[in-house]
C-alpha cells in the first residue's frame, strides 16, 4: 500500500524533486543513529540535526528529562523535516527507556566521552554492528546512567588546551569520519526496501501542499474501486 500511495503522491511533485528524493534515499542509513540526551541550547540542538541530514543519518533520538528540546529554524534550515525524530519524554527516566529500546533494535550503546576504556574515533569498529551514538549537554556530557549502560566509549583525540569540542562540532567530526568509513565498507548500511518506502512517503508528505487531503482522496478512490 505504501508504494501505491507513493506513486499517487508522485503526480504532485516536480521531476526535479522526484529525482532528488530518489538519489538521496540511496544514501540514508540507520546503521548509525544519534541520541541527544537533555540538550537545551537551541543553536547546538538545531546544528546537530542539520549535520545528521547532511551525512545521511535518518534517525535522531531526543531524550527530554529536565530540558525541552527546542529547534532554532534559522539554524536547522528545515533539516528536521527530512529526519525521523524519536522523542522520549513520557517517564521520569527517559534515558533508560531510550537505551532499552535501542538495545532491543540491535544497537550498541556508544557514549561519546573520554573514559578509561574508550576507543579513539579512528579505531572505532563499525563491523561489530549498528551503533547508537549518545551525546550529552555542554556542561556535563552524558549522564552516569548512559555511562553505566554503555557498551563502548568513543572519543575524539584532542591535542590542545581546551578539553572538548562543543556538541555540534563533535557530532560533525564523528559523523564525517564514520559515515565515510561506512560508505566505503562492505557492510549492509543502507535502508531496506520497506524502510525506503516509509521514509520516502514521509518526504513526499512534507514536500506536497495539502498532502493530508490528497491522501484522503487516495484512500477514498481505493474504497470505491
Amino acid at each position: 500500500m505504501n508504494q501505491q500511495l507513493i506513486n499517487y503522491f508522485n503526480q504532485f511533485v516536480s521531476e526535479h524533486k522526484k529525482e532528488l528524493f530518489g538519489r538521496l534515499i540511496k544514501h540514508r542509513t540507520r546503521y548509525l543513529t544519534l541520541v541527544l540526551e537533555d540538550i537545551y541550547q537551541p543553536h547546538n540542538a538545531s546544528a546537530v540535526l542539520r549535520t545528521c541530514d547532511c551525512f545521511g543519518i535518518q534517525d535522531v533520538h531526543i531524550i527530554e528529562n529536565d530540558n525541552l528540546y527546542e529547534i532554532n529554524p534559522d539554524v536547522a534550515l528545515g533539516s528536521s523535516n527530512w529526519l525521523t525524530m524519536n522523542r522520549y519524554n513520557e517517564t521520569n527516566n527517559n534515558t533508560l527507556a531510550a537505551i532499552n529500546l535501542l538495545k532491543k533494535q540491535g544497537y550498541r550503546i556508544v557514549a561519546t566521552t573520554p573514559h578509561t576504556n574508550d576507543v579513539n574515533l579512528e579505531d572505532f569498529d563499525l563491523t561489530k554492528g549498528k551503533a547508537a551514538l549518545f551525546f550529552g549537554t555542554e556542561m556535563r556530557g552524558v549522564t552516569n546512567l548512559v555511562l553505566e549502560n554503555a557498551d563502548e566509549f568513543l572519543k575524539i583525540p584532542m591535542y590542545g588546551f581546551t578539553e572538548s569540542f562543543n556538541i555540534s562540532v563533535s557530532a560533525s567530526i564523528i559523523l564525517h569520519h564514520l559515515t565515510y568509513k561506512l560508505r566505503n565498507s562492505a557492510l549492509n548500511w543502507q535502508l531496506d526496501e520497506v524502510e525506503k518506502q516509509e521514509v520516502m512517503l514521509n518526504w513526499l508528505k512534507v514536500a506536497i501542499r495539502d498532502s493530508e487531503a490528497i491522501e484522503r482522496e487516495f484512500y477514498k478512490r481505493k474504497l470505491n474501486v
